[in-house]
């Protein structure tokens, strides 16, 4: 498993095991973004006419001059792996869902849903939903879709999703176990179009600091900030935290409209420029929701491309403050060209640069494969992990500018924080990672910890509650029971993050991803030198 921060493990584990009723999740950490699409415009259908349109498409509108001609004979995957790590190929599954993503829409019936010992848990109902208006309820057991029983089958996640998702207009009847009843019903539900935020998370973490999470830049993310914004600053907000935090980026617009709600007017965002694609200068328009009050960003090492525009916009113009550790290193931009057959082609058309003139692209001049382990690389190095670290010279070679307070920032390799703080890697040993990968403490806060507490109760004791010895010694016991073979001092060196975890997807389970966030921010770091901060 590569090395990652506690938190990015149990999120991503988090959305690989969670299975969507018919509308959530996509790729969710994808670094491939940064693009517009054109619309209503088809090219190649066929796999040969595809390769000469994908090579047209490479003459007429990548960023830098190409020998277009000693690509021809190349497969699709190793003809963009000539060009750059971002410019790639999407079958239409792929495609698809990441439209849907970043359009922030899906057409379902909007839950999410567990495999839990083989049986489907719906962990999540959208309010307002399909599923919702239908009946369908938190902790729900759906036992058969349409005329096939689902539970105890072992089905696979893609059979189960093909099963409940569905066009817009069709209908699905479930036979679901509601929580505490005895007998099964059945529910008639039509699949709609249902609509998902893009902000994980807006609340008061104090009497005058917010917190809003962002996953993504989809088509709604400027206005779902505002929204957001709006709701905080009625209950006393003047300072903000935003987590940009693991966002692989999105829709280039969606950022410079969130950056329009916090930056001055006639202020430059970013601009973007290839060799078929003039200056395009983004500035901002003023009397934006944020405008004015204290500002602390945060990112780390999986913020790329719009959120490396956003956090470079911020630092650039002195508006806020940086905080984490070095950002991907995502300069370019891409523009999805589609298919025929429902595939499409994110080509690099330009790259971006910060109001200074920063282009924070990383290099991949070692391939792709090396690009791909760069992450891996730093963690190796000792930048993710020691409060020492010194920054390689060819990052900051040639490569300084001054913004207006006189502080120097640096291209190339990423945006690099004014407050660093360092990966906590202190239990996450083999023993922990085993118990993540085998879901072993979702397995367990789904079948006995959820059971035990309400919703109410973990809403008023949020700062008090903690994992309890019983809670713990029955989560041990769970784990002799799956017969997985676990190194004790592992085990007990690992305790206080297990503890944290279980509270932690306790409260997503009950309070969704507000409550998830609201339970681990409470002993974050990097929240905690956000705060501190702003002060």
């Amino acid at each position: 498993m590569k090395p990652t921060t506690r938190k990015n493990l149990l999120i991503a584990l988090t959305y690989s095991v969670t299975l969507i009723g018919g509308m959530y999740l996509g790729y969710r950490f994808l670094k491939d973004q940064g693009f517009t699409v054109q619309r209503n415009i088809q090219y190649a259908d066929s796999s040969m006419e595809k390769v000469d349109e994908i090579i047209n498409l490479i003459n007429r509108n990548y960023v830098d001059e190409i020998n277009a001609d000693t690509l021809s004979h190349l497969e699709i995957d190793s003809l963009l792996h000539k060009l750059d790590p971002h410019s790639i190929y999407l079958p239409p599954l792929k495609a698809s869902e990441q439209s849907d993503m970043l359009e922030g829409n899906f057409e379902g019936i909007g839950i999410e849903y567990y495999i839990l010992k083989d049986t489907l848990l719906v962990t999540k109902v959208i309010k307002d939903g399909p599923a919702s208006l239908a009946g369908l309820k938190l902790g729900d057991k759906i036992l058969k879709v349409d005329s096939v029983f689902v539970s105890g089958r072992k089905l696979t996640r893609d059979n189960m999703i093909g099963r409940i998702k569905g066009k817009r207009g069709t209908s699905v009847r479930l036979t679901v176990l509601h929580s505490g009843a005895d007998h099964p019903v059945s529910l008639a539900i039509k699949r709609g179009r249902v609509i998902v935020s893009s902000i994980d998370a807006a609340y008061m973490i104090n009497g005058e600091s917010g917190y809003i999470r962002i996953s993504e830049f989809g088509a709604s993310t400027d206005k779902d900030f505002v929204e957001a914004v709006r709701h905080l600053k009625a209950a006393g907000m003047k300072k903000l935290i935003l987590d940009l935090r693991d966002n692989g980026g999105g829709y280039l617009t969606a950022a410079t409209g969130l950056a329009n709600q916090i930056l001055p007017e006639n202020k430059l965002i970013v601009y973007t420029e290839g060799k078929h694609e003039p200056r395009t200068d983004y500035i901002a328009t003023g009397g934006g929701e944020f405008e004015e009050g204290k500002l602390a960003v945060l990112i780390n090492e999986n913020s790329a491309s719009a959120s490396e525009i956003l956090a470079g916009a911020v630092q650039d113009l002195d508006r806020g403050i940086i905080v984490g550790r070095r950002s991907f290193g995502k300069g370019l931009v891409q523009e999805q060209f589609p298919f025929g057959d429902g595939s499409a082609l994110n080509l690099t058309i330009a790259r971006y640069y910060t109001p200074l003139g920063r282009s924070i692209q990383k290099s991949y001049k070692k391939g792709f494969t090396a690009y791909q382990n760069e992450i891996e690389d730093r963690f190796n190095d000792g930048e993710l992990t020691d409060n020492n670290f010194v920054p390689k010279d060819s990052l900051r070679r040639n490569l300084a500018y001054t913004t207006g307070s006189g502080k120097k920032v640096f291209a190339g390799g990423g945006i690099q924080p004014d407050i660093y703080v360092k990966m906590d890697t202190a239990g996450m040993n083999k023993t922990y990672n085993i118990l993540l990968t085998k879901k072993v403490m979702f397995d367990f806060v789904f079948d006995i910890l959820a059971p035990r507490y309400s919703v109410q109760f973990l809403e008023q004791n949020l700062a008090a509650f903690k994992i309890s010895d019983v809670d713990y010694r029955d989560f041990i016991r769970f784990i002799a029971a799956k017969d997985i073979t676990v190194d004790q001092r592992q085990l007990a060196s690992a305790k206080p993050i297990i503890c944290t975890d279980l509270k932690a997807l306790l409260y997503k389970y009950y309070l969704g991803d507000a409550g998830y966030y609201k339970a681990m921010n409470q002993s974050d770091s990097m929240v905690k030198q956000a705060l501190n901060a702003l002060q």
